[in-house]
């Protein structure tokens, strides 16, 4: 990535491009519908694997108990990877949320 800073001292870098990708993310409490950003041609498990952040960033979440009831709503939030049981694309969000939540 290639840095400039004006005479100003204004810092300008490139433009990073992502990719939105919807995911299901099964946290140790919850399960979450969302949508996270990699990469092109980058794999969800190495945006994992390989940042060293410990939270991910999700966008459009919707936060569901166990059971497979809405319990919250958020344009952003973040998880922390440490519980985050797993997590997989979910191309197809279904029509009621609780048909894809396990256990429901």
């Amino acid at each position: 990535m290639s840095v400039r800073i004006d005479s100003k001292g204004k810092i300008f870098t490139d433009v990073v491009h992502k990719e939105e990708v919807p995911v299901l993310i099964q946290t140790l409490t919850n399960v979450i519908h969302g949508n996270i950003f990699l990469r092109p041609e980058q794999r969800i498990k190495d945006s994992l694997n390989d940042n060293p952040e410990s939270f991910i960033a999700v966008t459009g979440a919707q936060i569901y108990s166990p059971a497979g009831q809405l319990l919250h709503t958020a344009e952003f939030l973040t998880v922390n990877k440490q519980h985050i049981v797993w997590l997989r694309p979910d191309d197809k969000r279904p029509a009621h949320p609780a048909e894809s939540v396990p256990g429901a």
